[in-house]
């Protein structure tokens, strides 16, 4: 019985790691080097504010940045602003419940002027002193930005600017009639403001949360700081043989992006290759944030969610372009071990035709500056098909006289040592990671841990290391009780769960 409770928990832990953590290759073996161990430069060139929280602090109205959702109640009425069918109609103050139309995301024009867009993705409009608010529009422009002023118990007032504050009606209108100035009690001009959700901290709300001088100078002490060259000697140390660096598609403008990305991070990237070099590591590039994001979250430097790329020949030309610009630059450094097309494409709105077309045209660009380096593909995250790019044709007679035997090599690209447990002693944390590195040790390229570096103890590797929270040892010739193997699948179906 425990046998046989056992090999079922292998099956279900490698279901889970494929389906969330994997990456697919091709190209010649690793030179003899051996297999990957290696950790994620993350937050690094590709912020995430969760990472290192504190890189937003000096934003000021910092919980208003791009792609905040928000809601407006008008206190006189007591009902919600709504864009009715969510956008493209007129907007109404008349609903007492929330809910998706009266939802509206931020787009930031400076500290206290803002566009707002719908569900349904127009930008609320007003074309006039006396016109009502409507919300037809496709893409921003002066009509559609507004001056917000705010209160500290939340209280704001929304007026165009040409100076006239919007005001609820009796009718239940939004219009741009409040005679003068409004005061800060029940009137028809003031709002409750709602944050409904701030959860977007990527280059894009940096950037253009600061402005460009202040975003500046934030970034380059960031990427100055963050990850130097007494890390890698740390890395390698302590048996770490690659590096996986995520960049933005802005990197391919350097040093003067369009904004509102800052440039530098070429130069930062350059740094890593050279500090690889001079301490045998090598350098998995991986294009983390696509032009019109992939998967909408923070990052993939998306503005406000929206998942643009897959509908975009243009957005998907751009990202073969920065493809290119990469693997000329570095295909004939001795550091360079692979190049990763696309980080986490979503499997809700990123189709799998396209997405195989992408890594087709991918896989040739890097080919034709390198027959050595390793072309990774991602999975889809989601609801999707764990074997689909094992099945998919991708176009090359190299993958296609492959099979499972010898086919692409399996890469667990971002691993952690935290779970979903309180009060865990670090004999606890010492089980689960060796539980984990045994599961992971088993793949064909082996892994990545995400990240070097973190406000998040557990999640960061030079703690884990350095507080001997995370053994790594030889885990591979190390034995483990179906107890162990257990801790690790519980702490997998727990994230696949949240994840779906």
């Amino acid at each position: 019985m425990e046998t046989g409770s056992c090999s079922w928990v292998l099956a279900v832990t490698l279901y889970c790691w494929l389906l969330l953590l994997s990456r697919v290759y091709s190209g010649e073996n690793f030179n003899g080097a051996g297999k990957v161990r290696g950790v994620n430069l993350g937050g690094w060139l590709v912020v995430e504010g969760w990472i290192r929280p504190s890189l937003f602090d000096g934003i000021p109205n910092g919980d208003m940045l791009d792609g905040t959702q928000v809601q407006f109640k008008s206190v006189a009425l007591q009902k919600y602003v709504s864009a009715e069918n969510g956008g493209g109609q007129v907007v109404t103050v008349d609903k007492n419940v929330p809910s998706s139309w009266e939802t509206l995301r931020l787009w930031r024009v400076s500290k206290t002027e803002f566009q707002f867009r719908t569900f349904g993705g127009q930008f609320l409009t007003c074309d006039a002193e006396g016109d009502s608010v409507t919300a037809p529009a496709e893409s921003p422009s002066t009509k559609e930005t507004f001056s917000v002023e705010r209160n500290s118990d939340n209280r704001i007032h929304i007026k165009l600017k040409t100076g006239t504050y919007l005001q609820a009606t009796i009718a239940n209108q939004l219009t741009a009639d409040y005679p003068g100035k409004p005061s800060w009690d029940d009137n028809m001009a003031t709002f409750e403001l709602i944050i409904v959700a701030n959860n977007l901290h990527g280059d894009y709300q940096l950037a253009n949360g600061y402005g460009h001088g202040k975003a500046k100078e934030v970034l380059m002490e960031h990427r100055n700081n963050f990850v130097k060259q007494e890390d890698f000697i740390f890395l390698y140390r302590h048996g770490m043989n690659t590096v996986r660096i995520p960049v933005g598609w802005w990197i391919a403008g350097d040093p003067n992006p369009p904004p509102p990305f800052i440039g530098g991070s070429l130069a930062a990237l350059d740094n890593a290759f050279s500090w690889a070099l001079m301490h045998d590591i090598r350098c998995i590039i991986d294009l983390h944030a696509a032009p019109g994001s992939q998967n909408g979250m923070e990052h993939s430097a998306s503005r406000d969610g929206s998942i643009d790329w897959p509908t975009s020949p243009e957005y998907i030309s751009q990202s073969l372009d920065v493809i290119d610009f990469l693997a000329s630059r570095y295909a004939n450094h001795p550091s360079l071990l692979g190049i990763e097309l696309l980080n986490e494409p979503s499997a809700s709105r990123v189709p799998l035709d396209v997405l195989v077309w992408y890594y087709s045209m991918g896989y040739q660009i890097v080919r034709k500056y390198s027959s050595t380096a390793y072309v990774i593909i991602c999975q889809r995250i989601g609801n999707a098909d764990t074997l689909e790019l094992y099945q998919a044709n991708i176009g090359q007679t190299q993958l296609q006289a492959l099979d499972k035997a010898t086919g692409p090599l399996v890469f667990i690209g971002e691993w952690v040592n935290e779970w979903n447990v309180t009060k865990a002693s670090q004999l606890d944390y010492q089980d689960f990671g060796r539980a984990q590195l045994e599961v992971y040790d088993t793949a064909s390229f082996v892994w990545a841990y995400w990240t070097l570096k973190n406000d998040r103890k557990h999640w960061n590797f030079e703690w884990n290391i350095n507080y001997n929270y995370l053994q790594l040892g030889d885990s591979s010739k190390q034995k483990f009780s179906c107890g162990a193997w257990m801790l690790a699948l519980a702490y997998w179906c727990f994230y696949l769960h949240h994840l779906l």
